[in-house]
């Protein structure tokens, strides 16, 4: 379980594909306090750690991951968002989110709003619940966003400073693809919804 509240960046610095799957190493500076299968959100994707080294670790992501996110984009030297699993006793600073990305956006706008900025994200609406309302949570690559200007397809979100210079929406362009994962709450109302139609 993880809050969208993205602990830091992280480099890629190897790519390796063996079978239908695909291997990533990054440098982090928390090496030394993880542990193999430990849980780590990547732009919002829960992998299980396999390796580590000093200063790198060793994720892996199947080609279901690797189908339904980014992931199968990403780049030697692309930065990565990171967020460790939340602690029982955490605060929820973000919302509920499950490291479990729905489908993938594209960035088709990006305003300057004097010191902050408007990202808008267009996606393929594949069933209830993968949706956004008004003011509600979405992540983006694992960043707990609140919505603004929600259409059927597309929504828009304003990233503060901080938020810009500590994760990869420093990176993020027009055509810039990127994963999302909607509200659980929202999802499991749909499903609730779609039962009591029939």
């Amino acid at each position: 379980m993880f809050s969208g509240i993205v602990e830091r960046t992280a480099e890629v610095v190897s790519i390796r594909t063996d079978r239908q799957n695909k291997d990533f190493t990054l440098r982090a500076d928390f090496c030394k306090e993880l542990k193999i299968d430990q849980s780590i959100a990547h732009n919002g994707v829960c992998l299980t750690v396999v390796d580590i080294t000093e200063d790198t670790y060793t994720v892996t992501a199947m080609k279901e991951t690797l189908d339904r996110s980014n992931l199968g984009l990403l780049r030697e030297g692309d930065l990565v968002n990171l967020e460790r699993s939340m602690k029982p006793d955490a605060l929820l600073d973000g919302h509920i989110v499950q490291g479990h990305v729905d489908q993938t956006a594209v960035c088709t706008a990006k305003e300057d709003a004097d010191g902050s900025w408007y990202f808008t994200f267009e996606y393929e609406p594949q069933g209830a619940g993968l949706c956004t309302v008004e003011k509600g949570s979405v992540t983006v690559n694992g960043v707990s966003l609140t919505v603004c200007d929600s259409k059927e397809s597309s929504f828009r979100v304003a990233i503060i400073p901080y938020t810009f210079e500590h994760t990869n929406f420093c990176r993020i362009e027009v055509g810039s693809v990127v994963n999302l994962e909607f509200d659980i709450v929202g999802k499991y109302i749909a499903r609730l919804m779609q039962n009591y139609m029939k």
